[in-house]
């Protein structure tokens, strides 16, 4: 017997609700959004029970960047297996090193050190961790409405929606509107342990930075002693057309964070990569961070066939020429879908259908579910519908999200008298 579609919609359903989580149960009930993932292959998601597809253009916000079940990330895991299991993450690990040595020769400038972790809020935390512990100083600054994880330091960096039910934020935090430079400015002391920025803030509805908005934080960092923490948990490892979103800027940040993607959909793996300068911080604290699963050494093969996979030139070019054909198409959209359409937020595959107004989104998210689109809307800018496919995807996989996301469209019009 296989493992998907065992039981009926119903059970499966009632099963999750009385033991996994009725809340999101009866909401997607309510929304009637009642899909349960059940066989996956490239771009497309089945129902376990009906049998509906979906093409993906969630992805999990870039887990999926290489596709369900990629061949080549199954293959390297199925190696891993047969020799390696977790390892111990207090000792010298080969597979750790090696990968760790390839995301060196990676990053820009001299980030040359990482350390593992399983999820990208564990990742975020021991970067804050480090700037900290680095500095001495205490103060972090985020950005308003974007997203860092749900997950102590993490959950701390972001939206009052998800730390209220738990209690007053910790002291040191401080979030400002993102690209705004006089509120950068301000905010930015000789207290300031660090800044924190998503490439691209997903939740926040996908703003695109300004072409030297990093480089502009940057060097206030550089003056007042802080670090600079770049997010490329979703932008990262080719999902805006270069390996990572921050190279489009031109700037070495003092601390990247990377995850999603680098699971392959496949282990679960996240990264904290930092400046040379930087280590030795863990060389006079060898044991003050510890991840027992971070860095699986099982999981160590697969994310490198992720990173040698979105590397390659012709893969980046492939997104690229991607990128172009849904910037193009989504022209002649705008100018069909006027009511409704503002724009494209685009920094190659990392998405956002702006629209004209809050109540657009969510009823979106519908339209694309009902002709075969997987979307959310960004919960921090609710005009924007989030699209983000599988990078493997071939052209005509690309039409077809397209055409679905014309009819979406006039669907979404049509419910709100547009």
């Amino acid at each position: 017997m296989g493992l998907i579609g065992i039981d009926s919609k119903e059970r499966i359903i009632s099963r999750f609700a009385e033991h996994v989580s009725s809340g999101k149960a009866d909401f997607f009930a309510s929304v009637g959004l009642d899909f349960v993932f059940g066989r996956r292959e490239g771009p497309y998601v089945w129902d376990a029970t009906s049998g509906k597809r979906l093409i993906n253009c969630h992805c999990n916000g870039g887990v999926f960047n290489l596709g369900h079940r990629n061949p080549k990330i199954i293959a390297a895991l199925t190696k891993g297996l047969t020799e390696l299991d977790i390892g111990n993450h207090h000792l010298i690990s080969e597979q750790r090193g090696i990968l760790a040595e390839n995301l060196a020769e990676t990053m820009p400038g001299d980030i040359s050190y990482t350390v593992f972790g399983v999820g990208g809020g564990e990742a975020i935390d021991l970067a804050i961790k480090l700037a900290r512990g680095y500095t001495k100083k205490q103060t972090i600054i985020s950005a308003g409405g974007g997203y860092h994880g749900h997950t102590g330091f993490a959950l701390a960096t972001g939206d009052e929606e998800y730390r209220e039910p738990f209690g007053p934020n910790p002291p040191g935090f401080l979030q400002i509107p993102f690209n705004d430079r006089d509120a950068l400015v301000k905010a930015l002391d000789d207290g300031t342990a660090a800044v924190i920025f998503e490439t691209v803030p997903a939740t926040c509805g996908m703003p695109l930075p300004d072409p030297d908005l990093f480089a502009f934080t940057h060097e206030r960092c550089r003056d007042k002693g802080a670090l600079l923490i770049i997010d490329e948990v979703q932008t990262g490892l080719g999902r805006t057309g270069k390996l990572w979103g921050i190279e489009h800027f031109g700037v070495v940040p003092d601390i990247v964070v990377i995850g999603k993607g680098l699971s392959g959909g496949i282990y679960p793996m996240s990264a904290t990569c930092f400046r040379a300068k930087y280590e030795p911080f863990f060389q006079e604290h060898p044991f003050i961070h510890v991840s027992t699963f971070g860095g699986a050494e099982v999981g160590c093969p697969a994310a490198l066939a992720v990173l040698e996979e979105s590397g390659r030139p012709e893969f980046l070019e492939h997104v690229n020429t991607l990128a172009d054909i849904f910037k193009r198409e989504f022209e002649q959209l705008k100018g069909k879908h006027p009511e409704i359409l503002v724009g494209l937020r685009q920094l190659g595959l990392m998405m956002g259908i702006e629209m004209v107004n809050e109540n657009c989104g969510p009823i979106m998210t519908k339209a694309c579910y009902d002709n075969g689109i997987l979307s959310i809307y960004a919960n921090n800018d609710r005009r924007v519908s989030q699209i983000l496919p599988p990078l493997i995807i071939n052209e005509e996989t690309a039409y077809e999200i397209i055409e679905r996301v014309d009819r979406a469209l006039e669907e979404t019009k049509t419910f709100l008298n547009l």
